[in-house]
């Protein structure tokens, strides 16, 4: 028995303007005709009546579907999405950083052409979008979240197309597109896991991991450390170009811990910093060396993260005996400086002096940090609360002068929380 014949009117916003469109079943299949755009006299009224008119046609068995205005010409015209999105990356890949070049050649290259390549723009259907999402989930070398990134580009791709009137509608777009992302694993270290994230780091790595940990610096600040930028009788870090002219040129202060992490680092590694000296004179007296008394450099801080995994395991060999939930190895350099903010926030400095200290011109980020540390601070217990705690310690300021620092920015900080909150 046929489908009972039905429709409706379909409204799209596009730069264009309001586009109206029919969908309805005729004759037991699904036909979608788009009628024209705000720009071009159609509104809801109009197109209710053409629906109308549609439908009547329908039951009287008069309808017919349109046929093309020039079949031959347009399908010959019409670019493969190989051709398309090749065309797209290039009008615009100058104007992008090097890295979304490569991130959005990598999408392309290896995922979206080997399967959309030769499909002209209108063969790409829902239904074809599926069966991409679908067969690299079986493939299993992506994680869902990654076959989203090539769903997001493919939608961005296809969402030019239907600008330029290519296709109707973008059948990327959506939700319903992406396939299911499990809730994520905690990506940063909260303060209870901080201190057996120390220890668990090699004797090389853990100067490193302390810095990064109780100073809150970016990975590429820490390795161009040099000793004539720490200052241990006052417990000050100077940083000089950052990533941010905010946080070029600042002043870091130090928690007692980390001077003494720093001082102890310091004597012992006087012998790898001479053999350093003696192979580069004059090149600096840099703070973190390796074994081989060889800088690390920003070209190669991604040995800091390989090596942060190795930190992490050690670390969560002793959080199980201590009953403390695991560390995520998706926890970056990068990461610290969010449990940097939690410890101050923790230790009671105002958002303002922590976002200065994170080298941040808007201190939002480390106001919500500040909200969740008070609130979590409160809910812990047993090994939990005692290791928070034994983190606050190490983290504390140590002298009254850098104490007043944190407190400084008060009535600001204040005003900031009236306005946010």
């Amino acid at each position: 028995m046929a489908r009972r014949s039905t429709g409706q009117v379909v409204t799209r916003k596009t730069k264009r303007g309001t586009v109206y469109a029919l969908r309805f079943y005729a004759g037991g299949e699904r036909h979608y005709l788009t009628l024209g755009t705000s720009e071009e006299g159609w509104n809801q009224r109009r197109a209710e009546d053409e629906l109308a008119a549609t439908m009547a046609a329908v039951r009287a068995g008069t309808w017919e579907a349109p046929k093309p205005t020039a079949p031959v010409e347009r399908r010959a015209a019409e670019p493969t999405f190989h051709e398309f999105a090749s065309e797209w990356f290039e009008a615009n890949r100058h104007g992008w950083a090097e890295r979304t070049v490569d991130d959005y050649r990598w999408a392309l290259s290896h995922h979206l052409l080997p399967h959309f390549a030769d499909y002209r723009l209108t063969a790409i259907t829902v239904e074809e979008v599926d069966r991409y999402r679908a067969a690299k989930l079986r493939e299993g070398k992506l994680a869902p979240a990654q076959i989203n990134k090539t769903l997001k580009r493919l939608s961005q791709i296809l969402e030019v197309a239907e600008e330029y009137g290519h296709i109707v509608r973008n059948p990327a777009s959506g939700k319903r597109r992406r396939a299911k992302v499990s809730k994520a694993q905690r990506s940063w270290v909260e303060p209870e896991q901080a201190l057996s994230l120390l220890d668990g780091a090699s004797t090389y790595m853990r100067p490193v991991v302390a810095t990064l940990l109780g100073a809150g610096l970016r990975v590429s600040e820490a390795v161009a450390l040099d000793w004539q930028d720490i200052n241990l009788a006052t417990g000050t870090i100077r940083v000089g170009r950052a990533k941010t002219d905010a946080g070029s040129f600042r002043e870091v202060d130090l928690p007692g811990g980390l001077v003494d992490e720093l001082a102890e680092w310091k004597m012992r590694g006087s012998d790898l910093l001479a053999e350093w000296k003696a192979q580069h004179p004059g090149q600096g007296d840099p703070v973190f060396l390796s074994a081989h008394a060889g800088r690390i450099r920003r070209q190669s801080a991604a040995n800091v993260a390989r090596r942060l995994k190795t930190a992490i395991r050690g670390a969560n060999r002793r959080l199980a005996d201590l009953g403390i939930e695991e560390i995520s190895e998706r926890v970056t350099p990068h990461s610290l400086r969010r449990t940097f903010a939690s410890l101050r926030a923790a230790a009671g400095d105002d958002p303002v002096y922590i976002a200065e200290q994170l080298g941040h011109t808007d201190p939002r980020f480390t106001l919500t940090a500040y909200t969740k540390a008070v609130k979590r601070r409160a809910k812990l217990s047993g090994a939990y609360l005692a290791e928070y705690e034994r983190a606050l310690a190490w983290a504390s300021l140590t002298t009254a002068e850098r104490a007043l620092k944190g407190t400084s920015a008060q009535a600001e900080a204040n005003q900031l929380s009236e306005v946010t909150s």
